[in-house]
């Protein structure tokens, strides 16, 4: 499960298409609808919001507006959409800088247009992060 911090819009259509495929499945985990993924460490920043639920729909409205930009059909009943810009959490610019390795590592194999576009760009968080000082999650695993 990667639930990208980063600002969807530096997305390929995979990695766009698969976050909002296992933000959903977050989603049902957290609402205890899923059996599957109860322990996965990327829910532990969702767990810790004030309400997770609408943490979670925040996270999947950004990247819904991602995909409805690019025209994109996401079935947008699957969230309570929230035009909310950030639910109060937050993610490290360790974690970010990580992603952001991650993700242009992918894009160099997959999506080299994008990975030229985004090469010299500095990466931003999700609206839905307030970004801190700090290295790597501690939830990130591979790291």
């Amino acid at each position: 499960m990667r639930l990208w911090s980063l600002h969807p819009r530096h997305l390929d259509a995979k990695g766009l298409v698969a976050c909002w495929r296992e933000g959903l499945l977050a989603q049902a985990v957290l609402s205890g609808r899923a059996k599957g993924y109860t322990r996965h460490p990327q829910l532990d920043r969702f767990r810790a919001a004030t309400d997770p639920l609408i943490a979670i729909d925040c996270f999947l409205s950004r990247i819904l507006d991602e995909a409805m930009a690019r025209g994109y059909r996401f079935d947008r009943t699957k969230i309570r959409y929230c035009p909310c810009a950030c639910v109060g959490m937050t993610v490290t610019d360790g974690q970010i800088a990580f992603e952001w390795a991650h993700l242009r590592d992918k894009l160099r194999e997959r999506d080299p247009a994008r990975f030229t576009a985004w090469r010299r760009t500095t990466p931003e968080a999700s609206p839905c992060f307030h970004v801190v000082a700090g290295g790597v999650e501690p939830w990130e695993r591979g790291y």
